[in-house]
């Protein structure tokens, strides 16, 4: 399975993709298993976060929406939320800056007065054939929106993070089977599984559970805008099952680890791979 050869300018946009990722809007069924929980969803306008976002407020969530600038995506989200019955909120901004970080929190805890449930989700990459070929800031950029954006979310999140919260990080396949070309991402992705299974042990004692997410590869707009077009045509096809996953497969996973259900799952790194082994 393929899709057609096709670029975007970074971030992308998923309504432009061809074809549209499925995100579970006309199939994901909750059945009240996050009734009333606050969840804050980074990079939640498209892709593995919208999947999340729609799954979450169908399970009886509410949800504030952390994006860049990505407005229509986002908008588009906030109706399925809303006609689930449930409340959105939109925060656009750079979480690469760690004051934007502390203000998605501080939105939350005025909108909601806590936060239950954390997803850490929001992130950038390039393609690179060489080391020399990626400039610094591009390195810098990579670091501060994927892992030290987690860090301060993290940090303004828990004095507003009860017993039974929840954190959850976006990892990858390429967390420790790293894409040369990939090769910053795949740092901070290996840098998001250590520093959750830090967290796992580090909130123990405060009742509050961290676990991370490693994707294979997803049919997000995150693709088209940073691979090259002949990348992105046979993209997915490298898994064990032949094609690249849709978003709405990772949300039970997201689902799971943010309910009450998963009480004794703490430091763990659940992989969604299409057959490809993590370690």
């Amino acid at each position: 399975m393929s899709q057609p050869a096709q670029s975007q300018e970074v971030p992308g946009v998923q309504s432009e993709m061809d074809p549209v990722p499925d995100c579970g809007e006309e199939s994901y069924v909750g059945s009240g298993r996050l009734t009333d929980k606050v969840a804050v969803i980074t990079g939640g306008d498209s892709g593995i976060g919208r999947a999340v976002a729609i799954a979450y407020a169908r399970e009886g969530a509410d949800v504030v929406i952390a994006y860049l600038s990505e407005d229509e995506d986002a908008r588009s989200v906030a109706e399925h939320v809303e006609k689930a019955g449930r409340r959105c909120v939109l925060v656009p901004g750079d979480v690469s800056q760690p004051q934007h970080c502390r203000d998605i929190i501080a939105r939350t805890v005025e909108e909601f007065g806590r936060v239950d449930v954390l997803v850490n989700n929001a992130a950038f990459q390039m393609n690179r054939d060489s080391i020399e070929e990626i400039p610094d800031e591009e390195w810098d950029r990579t670091f501060d929106t994927n892992i030290k954006a987690m860090f301060h979310l993290v940090k303004a999140a828990l004095p507003h993070m009860g017993e039974g919260g929840s954190i959850i990080g976006s990892s990858s396949v390429n967390s420790d089977s790293p894409s040369p070309t990939l090769a910053p991402y795949a740092a901070t992705k290996a840098a998001i599984a250590n520093f959750t299974a830090s967290l796992a042990q580090l909130l123990a004692p405060r009742g509050i559970r961290a676990n991370s997410v490693a994707p294979g590869p997803v049919w997000t707009p995150l693709i088209p805008a940073t691979m090259p077009e002949e990348k992105v045509e046979s993209f997915g096809q490298q898994a064990p099952l032949g094609r690249a996953g849709q978003p709405v497969e990772l949300a039970p996973v997201y689902v799971l680890l943010a309910s009450d259900e998963a009480s004794y799952v703490s430091g763990a790194r659940i992989a969604v791979t299409g057959g490809s082994p993590i370690l």
